[in-house]
């Protein structure tokens, strides 16, 4: 069963009663018997920061000057791919053959040079509030993103001081297979001290992501800060859909009151 709510306090008993039934019919589909919360996998662009924009119109607007042709909203769809992937999708679509190394590597590099024009670096409302809720809950918060950026922890240090380190960090430099593929989410369970599947939720906000998560065994909360409907999400599998951080900072008590809840009836 997978739900997506806007929150009413008027609803928060029948809320419990949904989520505690999710959490229920995911630890049944996975044979588990209750979940053993030590960690939270977070996504990072449209999740922490307010990027995808940026990574929007960048992509666009290096396609428009190739006269390469996309679709509306079609780079939010590939958020989470490795770039030579979406570049290729794009070639193929075009020009019926993949890029070559030197194509990749220019179309990279323009785009890379229009995001940061066109970023502001601002954070997701709410996100340093989940995080500081995640961590005073002792739980470890942990980074799966698809993004290759060399100066990435610096950055998160400054917008989320104390939360991140390099060892609980994923990033596009550690995997062969980016997203949808499960490696990222794999590898972000062994770094939190080689976890199961079930001692960890994941938080994303992109469908390729979600697919990822969703192979890697894990209970998956989508954010839906994009202009994909949240269909989308679910179809892709989110158990569980909000529509902003701060929205899914209001029943983040909620939901680890059911996982709690369901762990102490085991």
């Amino acid at each position: 069963m997978k739900t997506a709510w806007p929150h009413s306090s008027g609803l928060a008993v029948f809320l419990f009663i949904m989520i505690e039934k999710i959490i229920k019919d995911y630890l049944e589909s996975h044979h588990y018997s209750r979940f053993d919360m030590k960690a939270v996998i977070f996504d990072m662009d449209g999740v922490l920061y307010d990027s995808m924009p940026a990574h929007d119109k960048s992509w666009q607007q290096t396609m428009d000057e190739l006269n390469l042709r996309h679709e509306p909203n079609e780079f939010y769809l590939h958020e989470g791919r490795i770039g030579k992937s979406t570049i290729d999708i794009i070639f193929q679509r075009n020009l019926q053959r993949d890029a070559t190394e030197e194509e990749e590597k220019r179309i990279y590099a323009r785009k890379s040079e229009l995001f940061q024009q066109y970023n502001s670096g601002a954070t997701m409302t709410g996100a340093k509030e989940v995080l500081e809720y995640v961590k005073a809950a002792g739980l470890l918060p942990i980074l799966v993103t698809g993004s290759g950026q060399p100066a990435l922890l610096g950055r998160l240090d400054t917008h989320f001081p104390g939360i991140f380190s390099r060892k609980t960090m994923v990033t596009a430099f550690d995997v062969v297979n980016g997203k949808p593929h499960p490696e990222p989410f794999l590898l972000g369970l062994k770094k939190g001290g080689n976890l199961s599947p079930n001692q960890a939720i994941v938080i994303e906000n992109a469908p390729l992501g979600i697919e990822a998560a969703v192979k890697a065994g894990i209970f998956t909360i989508a954010v839906n800060t994009g202009p994909l409907p949240d269909s989308v999400l679910t179809d892709a599998g989110a158990s569980l859909v909000f529509g902003s951080m701060q929205k899914l900072l209001q029943e983040f008590p909620g939901i680890l009151n059911a996982v709690n809840t369901i762990f102490n009836q085991a």
